[in-house]
Parts: structure tokens; C-alpha cells; sequence
């Protein structure tokens, strides 16, 4: 059972009626530890014990967030440059750049390797390694995308925290149509590439389908390909527009917010950090408590502890 959370709702440069808060559940979930680690995986490495930390977007983009997993590492004892090293590598999100720094961290001393930004991060860290602990941290459902067996039983060498956005889309979408009522078409951006976009466009799909509107699905997988979106969308005539989650949505949302603004279509965005950078308005969890409870989570690994059993631990911090 997942406790439930307070209702996550940023607004930007607007005035707008305040949003009920959500009766569903919000989740970052920490997923439960496999029963043990292997022998292999738990021992301990002599010295300062290394972390290696995969991500698929850049450090610029990230700080708040890799902050936030700097201070849950602290809550688990450890402090970066004290008492635990950490071997970066950002793919600047080039992803095919990802399983060759997946291998590269493999063949070092870690105790530990992260996997953030998009969910292929996990899948080639998957990949990569079945000794060492792999720590994801992303915004896909783990058990639908071939991540983990279970959530309460991931299973071999993974566990992790992530934030099911797909269980939010149709409440973004509600925000959306009680912003604008007379609305009937609306768009929804996503990264193709992503691991679980499917399940984020069938639950919007479903959710339009019950409002009667029609939907557009744009793409974008590069920089270069978001204004090409947002024209498609103003040559259709969509009255709003989803961004689902991506992590180069996330490096490129200044761009994104502003060509919401610059062609007048209402937007609707996952994270706080798109409205403060003056996108209209947010519906989810922060992503810098998903990385705080990541960086808890890679502490208590590389101390050979088993993770905290628990089927869920949602923030109430939104």
C-alpha cells in the first residue's frame, strides 16, 4: 500500500482557481531490496569505497537534482571527497553513448553504480553488470519497462526509486480542461526513444477518448526537433499541449517554455523546474526528493545493508 501523498501543483505567471487534491496515488517509490545481494556484490572494497554514477543528461541540467543525492548520501553517512568517491559520467543526452559508459564503469572498483535520467540509463547498467549493485532513479514503471520482477522482489542485482508519472497523465490533462473548457484538441510531447512512453500515451489516450477531445502526439528525441513540434501543433490548431518526462526535455526546458509562450499553447508540465523557468504550470512529484532518496538508498548499498523493505515511501515534500 502507498501512503498518499499532498497534491503536487506549481503555477506559473498565471492566475488560476486552486486544483482539489488528487484522491489517486502519487508515487516515488523506493523499491524493495532483493532478499540479499550476492556475496560478490556485498563485499566490501578496501579504501574509500566508489561510486559510479551514470546519467544520460548533463551536470548543467541536473545540479538541483544531483545536489539532493549528495544530501541523501549525507543522511546515509556518506559526504563526497570524506569518506566516498564518485566516478561521473553525463552522456549529454546522446544515449547511445550509454552502454559503453555502463561497461567503462564495470570494470572499475565501484561499489556501487547509479542510473539516472532516462530509463535506458537502468536498462544498460542492467546490462553491463549482474555482480554489482545498480542503483536506478528514473520516472518509469520498472516492472513494465523489463526492469525489476516486482516491486516488492526486484530481484538480482537492482533496486531503486522512481516516480510512476503515467499515473498522473489523466490528472494533467483535468487541470488542463478546467483551465480551458472550450479546448477540443489536445497535443502530448514525447521522446519516442524513452522506455515507457507507450504506457504514458495509452493512459492519455484513454483519458481523452473519455473527454471527447482528439489527441496529437508530437515527437522530439533531439534539440533540433522541438520546434518542429511546436509548429506541427500550431499548424493543427492544438489548444493545449502534455510534455511527458524525458530527461532531454528536462536539459531543453527554458527552449520548451519558451516556445510554449512564443506560439501561445497553453502547456502542462511534469516538474516545477519547467514553471520556474517560466513554463504555465506543473502537476507531479519533485524530482529533487526522487534523488535525495536515491542518493539514501546508493548509501545504505555501499554499506553492504540490504535497502529498506517497503513497498512504497512516497514524498509528502511537493
Amino acid at each position: 500500500m502507498f501512503p498518499r501523498c499532498r497534491t503536487p501543483l506549481w503555477y506559473g505567471p498565471c492566475s488560476v482557481r486552486e486544483v482539489k487534491p488528487l484522491r489517486r496515488r502519487d508515487f516515488i517509490t523506493a523499491i524493495g531490496a532483493a532478499a540479499a545481494w550476492p556475496l560478490a556484490v556485498r563485499a566490501q572494497q578496501p579504501g574509500m569505497p566508489v561510486i559510479g554514477f551514470l546519467h544520460s543528461a548533463s551536470p548543467v541540467s541536473y545540479a538541483s537534482q544531483l545536489d539532493a543525492f549528495r544530501r541523501g548520501l549525507k543522511e546515509a553517512g556518506y559526504i563526497e571527497g570524506q569518506n566516498v568517491a564518485i566516478e561521473y559520467r553525463w552522456a549529454d543526452n546522446q544515449v547511445d553513448r550509454l552502454p559503453a559508459m555502463a561497461a567503462e564503469l564495470a570494470q572499475l572498483k565501484i561499489s556501487v553504480m547509479v542510473a539516472g535520467g532516462t530509463p535506458v540509463s537502468a536498462l544498460v547498467a542492467k546490462e553491463a553488470t549482474t555482480t554489482i549493485p545498480i542503483v536506478f532513479v528514473n520516472a518509469a514503471d520498472p516492472v513494465a519497462i523489463g526492469l525489476v520482477a516486482s516491486f516488492n522482489r526486484p530481484g538480482g542485482n537492482l533496486t531503486g526509486a522512481t516516480l510512476l508519472s503515467a499515473e498522473l497523465v489523466a490528472k494533467r490533462l483535468g487541470i488542463l480542461r478546467d483551465l480551458l473548457p472550450s479546448v477540443k484538441r489536445i497535443a502530448m510531447l514525447v521522446n519516442p526513444t524513452r522506455p515507457g512512453v507507450e504506457a504514458q500515451k495509452a493512459e492519455l489516450q484513454k483519458a481523452v477518448q473519455t473527454l471527447g477531445l482528439a489527441l496529437q502526439i508530437l515527437e522530439a528525441s533531439r534539440e533540433v526537433d522541438l520546434e518542429v513540434a511546436f509548429q506541427k501543433a500550431v499548424s493543427q490548431q492544438d489548444g493545449a499541449l502534455i510534455v511527458a518526462p524525458d530527461s532531454l526535455f528536462l536539459t531543453e526546458r527554458a527552449q520548451i517554455a519558451d516556445l510554449a509562450t512564443r506560439h501561445r499553447i497553453a502547456t502542462m508540465y511534469e516538474l516545477r523546474d519547467f514553471v520556474e523557468v517560466g513554463g504555465l504550470i506543473s502537476y507531479g512529484a519533485r524530482s529533487v526528493d526522487l534523488y535525495r532518496q536515491c542518493g539514501t538508498l546508493t548509501g545504505q548499498v555501499s554499506d553492504g545493508q540490504k535497502a529498506r523493505r517497503s513497498a512504497g515511501a512516497a514524498t509528502d515534500q511537493i
